[in-house]
């Protein structure tokens, strides 16, 4: 198996598997048969720090058009809204999530998948979401420090 990208949050390696894609709004898809199962990178991991409840708005076998909104998550940062990376379909949800979300904490790249997509859109390479986030680093610390201060 190819050995994973690293991207460097200051002292923290952000791992980004070779074996997915990946979606500007950072999430990761994995080939699963005619689907892709879809989940959080290390990097949203870590900016969301501790997430604690997940919710969704939609339900299974949705149709939908490229950043709808499909539900929402809590972490000890803030309230988001979950957003598809792309038009297509939403299948079946990780309902093990649902009562228990910790393994987007912990496994995010395996257990703590998300959701099944089928999509038929341009993705980003390994190398090109690496590069997506050597883009907006800068952007984002100054983010985060505004969060802090």
């Amino acid at each position: 198996m190819p050995e994973d990208l690293v991207f460097m949050m200051g002292n923290y390696e952000a791992r980004i598997p070779t074996d997915r894609v990946y979606a500007e709004n950072h999430l990761w898809l994995k080939p699963d048969g005619e689907h892709y199962r879809v989940g959080f990178t290390s990097y949203s991991v870590r900016l969301l720090q501790d997430v604690y409840f997940l919710d969704w708005t939609i339900d299974p076998h949705t149709k939908v058009a490229a950043k709808r909104e499909i539900g929402e998550i809590e972490s000890s940062k803030a309230l988001s809204s979950l957003y598809v990376p792309h038009a297509g379909v939403v299948g079946e949800f990780n309902a093990a999530l649902l009562d228990d979300p910790s393994a987007i904490n912990t496994d995010n790249y395996e257990s703590g998948w998300l959701y099944r997509f089928q999509t038929d859109s341009k993705l980003l390479t390994p190398a090109q979401y690496l590069e997506l986030l050597d883009a907006g680093w800068e952007k984002t610390q100054q983010t985060i420090k505004g969060q802090i201060n």
